[in-house]
């Protein structure tokens, strides 16, 4: 069993509140559903992944989706910086070990590329997973410092290269892992789809009904 935690930050999957970049496609109901799916195949990737611990930071109330095995934390902060920052910190201070941190909005991870992520903390300072939208999907730090986060402007194209310039302006030696397509808006949740088309996720997207939007 590695040395080391995987904390996914997540929101509760309440209508109205996530996945409002897939309405009005899909109704606010069943884009909470599709959240829940994607939330769901991502703790059961970390689930199946041989780590000492496993960390939910949540914003919101624990549902049916969440396995066993499992901390939860609330989430703290503002800003989506403020919030990643909170995770990294609450999480080692909880279980003083590197800290591997990832969304909701990737379903299709798999316990393969978790034990990667992990593999890579052995021997470097962070690990890095690209997002298509040009974000990150994962981020992983041996020794957190909320300093690390807190100001990178989140949410932007640009949001991965102001970040990985923050880690290598302190010095820190980085790894990477394959890029990953974020579930952020309906052509997104289809190309997901296709790329695990055995997740709950893809079940989930397929009784929508729902055709491919142009």
């Amino acid at each position: 069993m590695s040395g080391a935690q995987i904390v996914v930050i997540a929101k509760e999957p309440v209508a109205g509140r996530v996945k409002t970049r897939l309405t009005p496609w899909w109704t606010p109901e069943q884009a909470a559903e599709l959240a829940a799916a994607a939330l769901e195949d991502t703790l059961r990737a970390v689930a199946a992944t041989s780590v000492r611990h496993r960390v939910l930071a949540l914003e919101g109330l624990p549902g049916s989706w969440l396995p066993g095995g499992f901390t939860v934390i609330p989430q703290r902060g503002a800003t989506l910086d403020q919030r990643l920052a909170a995770a990294f910190h609450d999480s080692h201070r909880l279980h003083p070990l590197p800290v591997v941190l990832i969304g909701m909005d990737t379903p299709q991870v798999t316990p393969r590329l978790l034990r990667t992520a992990v593999a890579e903390l052995a021997s470097g300072d962070a690990v890095y997973g690209p997002a298509a939208d040009g974000g990150f999907w994962l981020l992983g730090l041996r020794r957190p410092d909320p300093a690390l986060l807190l100001g990178v402007p989140m949410s932007l194209p640009t949001t991965g290269e102001a970040q990985l310039r923050r880690l290598r302006e302190a010095g820190l030696s980085v790894r990477f892992l394959p890029e990953l397509d974020d579930v952020d808006t309906p052509p997104d949740a289809f190309r997901v789809a296709g790329q695990a088309p055995g997740s709950r996720f893809a079940r989930a997207l397929a009784s929508t009904r729902a055709e491919v939007p142009l």
